[in-house]
């Protein structure tokens, strides 16, 4: 049974950072300018090697012919146990600044805590995360900041990104039974326990920012459980289209 718990809480932060680095992968060639593309894509190369660690040790966990790539390519979206926010469309630069400053401040409290697991394996995943994130909360924030303290287009742009998807950190601190068998057992972390400096680090950057802090008045949840936006169909139609048209196929 421990097994079986620590496969799924191992899967879930696969498949969190498999679908965010998907999502920042459509960047490619496509943003505003040839070092934010480099950036943009640099970053989605290391969320695929997290995921990658991540994948491989549930495939270990799972058992059997079980691979990392069996886990990635295989599976529908209703097998996928992703964040909601992680799936959310790139939209606009300024959408996708939210959507990582968002996440990458939660990675940067989250992996922290994660490096104490009593599974090493999980421990070593985290010490290696932690040091990428701490670039990628760099440039998140960094870009939130200027793009909110810059001219008035730029700001009612972060400003609207920021009040469409403050409906979805909600999730990031939700506890369900894996999360809580995981956190007794000190091997994962206390999600629910991160949301004051969460809001604490998210608070300050967008008061640099001169942006407001959008109220909690509705927050969307469901990915943990399988049940998703139409946006994670659409991703891993592109993701999984070469696994599924050549099954099994070698190089």
């Amino acid at each position: 049974m421990a097994d079986s718990t620590l496969y799924k809480y191992v899967l879930s932060l696969g498949d969190d950072a498999l679908v965010s680095a998907q999502r920042l992968a459509q960047w490619t060639y496509k943003a505003p300018f040839l070092e934010e593309d480099i950036a943009l894509s640099n970053i989605s190369l290391d969320l695929f090697g997290r995921a990658n660690l991540y994948l491989e040790y549930a495939a270990e966990l799972k058992g059997g012919n079980t691979t990392a790539d069996h886990l990635a390519f295989k599976r529908n979206e209703r097998q996928f146990t992703n964040l909601l926010i992680c799936e959310h469309p790139n939209g606009n630069f300024a959408d996708t600044n939210v959507r990582n400053l968002f996440l990458d401040t939660f990675h940067k409290l989250f992996l922290e805590k994660l490096v104490e697991s009593k599974d090493k394996q999980l421990a070593a995943i985290a010490e290696k995360a932690r040091k990428e994130n701490s670039y990628h909360f760099r440039h998140s924030s960094s870009w939130v900041i200027r793009l909110g303290d810059g001219t008035k287009e730029s700001n009612s742009k972060v400003q609207t990104a920021l009040n469409n998807l403050w409906m979805f950190t909600g999730e990031l601190f939700e506890m369900n039974k894996v999360d809580l068998e995981m956190s007794s057992q000190k091997i994962g972390v206390d999600r629910e326990a991160l949301k004051p400096q969460w809001k604490s680090i998210i608070t300050d950057v967008l008061t640099e920012a001169t942006l407001n802090i959008p109220e909690d008045v509705f927050m969307t949840s469901g990915g943990r459980d399988g049940i998703h936006t139409e946006h994670l169909g659409h991703l891993l139609s592109d993701m999984q289209y070469l696994q599924r048209a050549y099954p099994n196929a070698a190089w």
